[in-house]
């Protein structure tokens, strides 16, 4: 797939030639540190491993260690590490939201259950914490200790705003904030100390890998609508059956009917289709070009990202992480 819209910007192709090497590393990495003397926690961690994934998180570290430096053992250890909390996250989110597909496979918590998948979960987040504790880096800790405590504060605030129609698009930035771009950052900013960048270029790398959290998390919740549920690897229109709602739905909820809210309503208290079709949110989000706003918003921070990006001299590396903001709000899954 090309991207054309920089004139310098890369394929995605070329983008996993520069890291294919070091991203075979971090599997073998992860591969290594899910292996537990229970055998089902090992079970589990090779099911979630075999389930793919873009691998973003891992890519970012990586990228931004070659930006500031070099890719270094420990630059392969920080994104395995930081796949290994994503992977927990993802497992106590299947079960909290009683999910029953992820990445097009049945979920961990329909496969084993969920007291036995909060405690896998509990265990990968330890192990990567196991792993991180042998840099003896303070900063390191530092770093993951407040991801890990953003993301948990997210779930929390998630959960108080779950079945409400009244959540506002504050809500939500503060959310995606602590759910998905605290991560994006975190990436960056454990790939500049491992690539032995300075705190300028950690801080900068941090603030291009936030603003494109928040347009990957923007583009994600437009796609949860869009996107057809073979390639999406779930349910579509799954966040409002759960009674999330996201951008595109405050969105149309400022302009709408009070019948057509009635309608958006019914969906977050039955949480089914069944009274009202997937098909009716979608005419209501068209007809109040909900989606077009959200995907504005979205392109507005992937072009923060882009101009951080600028700020660095050219290289593979910076050309990159330029198409990687393409890649996010260009993508159908």
């Amino acid at each position: 797939m090309a991207f054309g819209k920089i004139g310098q910007s890369l394929r995605a192709a070329e983008i996993l030639d520069l890291v294919r090497g070091d991203l075979e590393r971090v599997e073998r990495e992860i591969s290594l540190e899910s292996i537990a003397s229970v055998d089902a926690i090992t079970a589990i961690g090779q099911y979630l491993q075999s389930g793919g994934g873009k691998r973003l998180r891992p890519m970012l570290v990586l990228l931004s260690a070659r930006l500031a430096g070099s890719a270094t053992d420990m630059a392969i250890r920080m994104a395995a590490v930081v796949e290994m909390i994503h992977t927990a996250t993802l497992v106590h989110d299947d079960v909290i939201d009683f999910a029953q597909t992820r990445r097009g496979k049945p979920s961990i918590n329909v496969v084993w259950g969920n007291h036995v998948s909060v405690l896998a979960g509990d265990w990968l987040y330890m192990q990567a914490f196991q792993v991180a504790l042998r840099e003896r880096n303070f900063h390191v800790l530092d770093l993951l200790i407040a991801l890990t405590q953003r993301m948990v504060e997210g779930e929390l605030f998630q959960l108080e705003k779950i079945g409400r129609i009244d959540v506002t698009e504050a809500d939500y930035m503060e959310l995606i904030d602590r759910k998905t771009a605290s991560l994006f950052a975190a990436c960056s900013k454990l790939g500049a100390v491992a690539g032995g960048g300075g705190e300028n270029v950690e801080g900068m790398l941090g603030e291009y890998a936030w603003n494109l959290g928040i347009a990957f998390q923007l583009v994600d919740d437009i796609l949860d609508f869009t996107a057809r549920e073979k390639i999406l690897g779930k349910p579509v229109g799954n966040d409002l059956r759960e009674g999330k709602v996201t951008l595109p739905l405050i969105y149309a909820l400022e302009t709408c009917s009070r019948e057509e809210r009635t309608l958006v309503e019914a969906v977050l208290n039955d949480g089914n289709y069944d009274q009202v079709p997937l098909l009716k949110i979608l005419q209501i989000l068209r007809k109040h070009r909900a989606l077009d706003r959200a995907q504005q918003r979205a392109q507005y921070f992937a072009a923060k990202a882009r101009e951080i990006i600028l700020g660095f001299p050219d290289s593979p590396y910076q050309r990159a992480l330029l198409t990687v903001t393409e890649m996010v709000t260009d993508r159908d899954h």
